[in-house]
């Protein structure tokens, strides 16, 4: 077609010009969309992937659950601070534990800590614990590091169910195509689910919700009497803007 054109259709020397750079930017766009064209290939293996939801691999479930305090005792005594730690792991006892306490003391320094177990007992007591406290001891691994003193209840607990630290495979490797599938890699999620169990004050509100307290009758009473007024019931909150170069100054 394009010889009938030139045979039919006399071109002047600049019409030639153009005519050739049409032909060639006609080329190059053929050969873009040859070249994308390999972009819709699928370079990714047909190995499994772990699931897309990090909940998925690490539930957080409620379950009965030991639940540890370590006690580092100076001079085998406890100070205010290691007071007010087992005070709080007293309330949490009487809020979710259930059977006894354990006092454990490393098996290497136990009548070094004889007296220190005596102040947990007095502590406990302090906090409104009334019951038997047994007293065991456990196997200390490193002597030349010190070891606490550690106090055991079992009861209802938020955990993860798995383990951190899983890496099946290298995510930094060139030579594989895992890092082609764009999928969270198998360890993704789990320190934050870890976090989030160990931080929920009451583990029952990961399961459900809690019952809604009474309505703020003083706000609601407020809005009421905007709206009979014709005013907006809305708080009107004030912001004030400070120019940056008033920050810091000694005016």
């Amino acid at each position: 077609m394009l010889s009938l054109v030139k045979e039919s259709l006399p071109m002047s020397p600049l019409s030639r010009r153009r005519f050739a750079r049409s032909l060639g930017f006609a080329a190059l766009l053929v050969a873009a969309a040859a070249s994308l064209a390999g972009c819709g290939v699928n370079y990714a293996s047909n190995d499994s992937v772990p699931p897309g939801d990090y909940h998925d691999r690490f539930p957080i479930v409620l379950a009965e659950a030991p639940t540890a305090l370590d006690v580092y005792p100076v001079g085998g005594a406890l100070d205010d601070a290691s007071i007010a730690d087992i005070h709080a792991f007293a309330q949490r006892y009487t809020e979710f534990g259930s059977g006894r306490i354990t006092i454990l003391a490393p098996a290497s320094e136990r009548g070094r800590d004889s007296h220190a177990i005596d102040e947990i007992r007095r502590a406990l007591a302090g906090a409104g614990l009334r019951g038997y406290v047994a007293v065991g001891s456990y196997p200390n691994a490193n002597p030349a590091r010190a070891a606490p003193v550690r106090l055991v209840f079992q009861g209802l607990k938020a955990t993860v169910q798995g383990h951190c630290g899983q890496w099946p495979t290298d995510l930094a490797s060139g030579g594989t195509t895992d890092g082609w599938k764009n999928a969270e890699y198998q360890n993704f999620g789990c320190a934050t689910q870890s976090t989030l169990a160990a931080q929920v004050a009451d583990p029952r509100d990961l399961a459900e919700s809690r019952a809604s307290g009474p309505g703020d009758v003083t706000m609601r009473l407020r809005a009421i009497g905007d709206v009979r007024d014709g005013k907006d019931p809305g708080t009107d909150w004030k912001t004030k803007i400070t120019p940056i170069g008033q920050v810091g100054g000694g005016d």
